[in-house]
């Protein structure tokens, strides 16, 4: 694997970033879970071109920062303004995609997510992540976009999750099904290396850590933190790391 120091500007989406992410990948041995009794997702990180300006906008109207707040341990970034719950600016180049969930569903309403979902019967982990990120986000991606994958995450509402990662082409328009996705956005790989990435708390809860990455004005919670941390710490930095055992926000254990 290859490692990297964060870079200070937008990281190119060619063929270069693509042999990168595919051969650090390649030299992961993935943690599979047992599901004994739980159910079974699987869900994309998406790479994806993109354009500051045109990608770069936040068009979410809720107020996440008393949310936020009460997350963080960190006082001073919430009086200052710095956690808005928005992702604005966060776009350019090389990015991977992050939806947040229509507020009209029956779990995780308004929370941040990868496209994906439940495994239906008869289908494999990576048949059932190509269907989601068709059905959610209108790409047809196929076996040969994969790059790799990722471990399995077992949450606390009583999923494992299987997270893949796709390259999408440079010119592909993802569009939200409105019934699962209230917005697409395209999050930098030059945001995902900030110097304050990851965070971790610890909660009264639990002896395990919280995980946050902080994206724009906002905090990404595991599970959709943890995989976004792992693609970032092992395919794009070239580093072995686990992420299984790091813990989610006591509002995502349900």
């Amino acid at each position: 694997m290859t490692s990297a120091q964060p870079p200070t500007s937008s990281i190119s989406f060619n063929d270069e970033l693509r042999d990168r992410l595919a051969n650090n990948l390649a030299g992961l041995q993935v943690r599979r879970y047992d599901l004994e009794g739980r159910r079974h997702a699987a869900v994309g990180v998406i790479v994806i071109d993109s354009d500051a300006e045109l990608h770069g906008h936040d068009p979410t109207t809720m107020d996440r920062a008393s949310l936020i707040a009460n997350l963080t341990n960190d006082d001073a970034a919430a009086d200052t303004g710095e956690l808005t719950g928005r992702v604005d600016g966060t776009a350019g180049g090389a990015a991977i995609m992050l939806t947040r969930r229509g507020s009209r569903l029956n779990s995780h309403a308004n929370q941040w997510a990868l496209p994906g979902g439940r495994i239906d019967e008869g289908e494999s982990p990576l048949e059932a992540a190509i269907r989601e990120i068709s059905e959610e986000v209108n790409l047809n991606l196929g076996e040969a976009d994969l790059l790799g994958a990722l471990d399995d995450y077992p949450t606390r509402s009583g999923y494992v999750i299987t997270p893949f990662v796709f390259w999408a082409g440079a010119d592909v328009e993802p569009e939200a099904n409105p019934s699962e996705v209230a917005s697409i956005h395209r999050i930098s790989l030059r945001e995902l290396t900030r110097p304050d990435s990851p965070r971790f708390i610890t909660i009264p809860e639990s002896e395990r850590p919280v995980v946050q990455v902080p994206i724009g004005g906002d905090l990404i919670h595991a599970p959709t933190g943890a995989i976004i941390y792992q693609f970032r710490a092992v395919a794009y930095d070239g580093t072995t790391t686990r992420v299984d055992e790091l813990e989610q926000p006591v509002f995502a254990w349900k």
